[in-house]
């Protein structure tokens, strides 16, 4: 008997916090859902996973984080009631069953004594540690009769607390669903559109104002979807950063940017640099200079022709290895400009190191230029700061001939936006080398 006993167990119950593993959660959350449906009662699905725990293993060690999950376990249990059932699921995801609640003011009730319970900060193996937790929350009967439907609804909800700052709770509703079914569905479609040669890139040229002529193009690109037509960036790139489809999107808009810049050029068009935004996933990727180096090679173009855009918040996630980077790609050749300047946190000792060319300003400071005089003051301070370091500033959003009028005064001299030319489709190149507004 105390075999069996040990083998049940054992089947039942995870072995590293003791508590419920997936075979009894179900079992238990199928007897609570029967128990509702004949009482008339409601049942609480929460879907908790920790903040941040990766990191805590990458950087402590496994040892560290399988303690800190029994502390965070032991927590759960006393958070809740007796007849609720707390379960991991894996790694550091957890299911909570609050059974014979009366509504969704009862789960607020659990999810804020759960995250106070993980509030204080735990001591493991000599580390002050803090496991915040993002949870996702829903109802049966409201959002959804069975079991799995249920867990999944309220892994929906959870993903939804994670964008939402972690460290809280998110109620599932109808609309999340639909979310996450359009997030799935892009991310197929996006996988055949890569190998169907659904995307193709657009240009927008930068503008050198003293010298009345483009100084460079930007290359942005664009999906051509053979069901609802051409698809901003700002529809499917978010999908593509999630799921990792930007690494490969990424290297094919690199690619594909310079061998169209060669294509110019062979038809006798001015030598420009092109402009290639590079993502935080791409600027993390081991293999980035290698990359690089391998496309310029593939499209004979020289590295002074390429200009690498990466963001401010990009170069500060592990500054060493950005730095290191960045040399590289600069020794080769390579043009580096920060994009959407002054709206990171990178500190002036960090850019002074850099061996960034240029800075962008970002175009929520041009936007209100002439009503917001704070982005003025701003605008004004980033050009200076510029010129101190001898780098480019490049304004862009620029939409409007006020706008224009005052970042001259501000000392800048080059820009991008609506107001020279909206970025436009290869076969459109009379319009990208000479815009129209040049010659007014």
């Amino acid at each position: 008997m105390q075999a069996e006993r040990r083998i049940w167990q054992v089947a039942h119950h995870d072995s590293l916090t003791g508590l419920p593993n997936r075979a009894l959660l179900h079992d238990r959350l199928e007897q609570a859902l029967a128990q509702a449906s004949r009482d008339g009662h409601r049942v609480g699905v929460m879907f908790l996973d920790l903040d941040r725990f990766k990191s805590i293993n990458d950087t402590l060690g496994h040892a560290v984080g399988d303690e800190l999950l029994r502390h965070v376990a032991a927590r759960l249990a006393g958070a809740v009631r007796a007849v609720d059932t707390v379960s991991r699921l894996g790694g550091d995801e957890f299911i909570v069953v609050l059974r014979e609640i009366g509504g969704a003011d009862d789960a607020v009730l659990v999810a804020e004594k759960v995250i106070a319970a993980l509030a204080a900060p735990v001591h493991v193996l000599g580390h002050e540690l803090r496991a915040t937790p993002s949870i996702g929350i829903c109802i049966y009967p409201d959002d959804g009769s069975g079991a799995l439907q249920l867990m999944k609804n309220a892994d929906t909800a959870m993903y939804h607390a994670k964008a939402q700052g972690r460290n809280t709770f998110r109620f599932f509703t109808q609309h999340m669903n639909e979310e996450a079914t359009r997030f799935f569905n892009l991310e197929q479609q996006l996988g055949r559109a890569l190998a169907n040669g659904e995307l193709l890139l657009h240009f927008q040229p930068l503008i050198d104002y003293d010298a009345a002529a483009v100084c460079g193009q930007e290359a942005l690109v664009r999906w051509q979807h053979p069901e609802t037509g051409m698809m901003p960036p700002a529809d499917f790139i978010p999908v593509a950063e999630e799921t990792g489809l930007i690494l490969p999107l990424g290297e094919w808009v690199l690619g594909e940017a310079l061998r169209q810049n060669r294509r110019w050029q062979d038809a006798g068009r001015p030598l420009l640099p092109i402009s290639v935004n590079l993502s935080p996933r791409q600027f993390r990727q081991k293999s980035l200079v290698d990359t690089v180096r391998l496309l310029l090679a593939e499209a004979k173009q020289p590295a002074r022709l390429l200009e690498l855009e990466i963001t401010e918040s990009s170069l500060m996630q592990d500054v060493d290895e950005a730095l290191e980077k960045l040399r590289e790609l600069s020794a080769m050749g390579v043009r580096l400009v920060i994009d959407d300047f002054g709206i990171g946190y990178s500190s002036l000792n960090h850019l002074k190191r850099f061996p960034v060319h240029k800075l962008k300003i970002d175009q929520s400071f041009v936007r209100d230029l002439g009503i917001d005089w704070d982005d003025g003051a701003i605008v004004a301070a980033i050009v200076g700061l510029g010129r101190a370091l001898n780098l480019e500033t490049l304004a862009e959003g620029v939409e409007t001939p006020e706008q224009l009028d005052l970042l001259l005064n501000y000392g800048c001299r080059k820009f991008q936006g609506y107001y020279f030319s909206k970025p436009l489709a290869v076969d459109r190149a009379d319009d990208l080398f000479a815009p129209p507004m040049l010659s007014t």
